[in-house]
């Protein structure tokens, strides 16, 4: 059984349903928020700030986080860390 990891201000994900964390940067993940922000498959999670990384959940929803790529997938190998150290990145 997975377990939920923060992805940055307070905000969680259950990491059975993720099937990747992405740059937003590049020219495929913006065409991925523009679409999921379309079909409204979104989900903010970046509490106002600049999104750093996409979350892609199994259901097809995006999650837009605040915290880098590197960092959330860093969260998935802690075990018993909920990651609420670090996330002013």
């Amino acid at each position: 059984m997975g377990k939920l990891i923060n992805i940055g201000y307070g905000n969680m994900v259950h990491t059975d349903k993720v099937l990747a964390v992405v740059s937003p940067d590049s020219a495929p993940g913006k065409r991925l928020i523009q679409a999921a922000k379309d079909e409204g498959r979104s989900i903010d999670a970046t509490q106002g700030r600049r999104t750093k990384g996409l979350v892609v959940m199994e259901n097809g929803c995006l999650v837009l986080s605040a915290l880098l790529p590197e960092t959330i997938a860093g969260r998935f190998n802690d075990s018993g860390d909920t990651g609420r150290e670090a996330e002013d990145e």
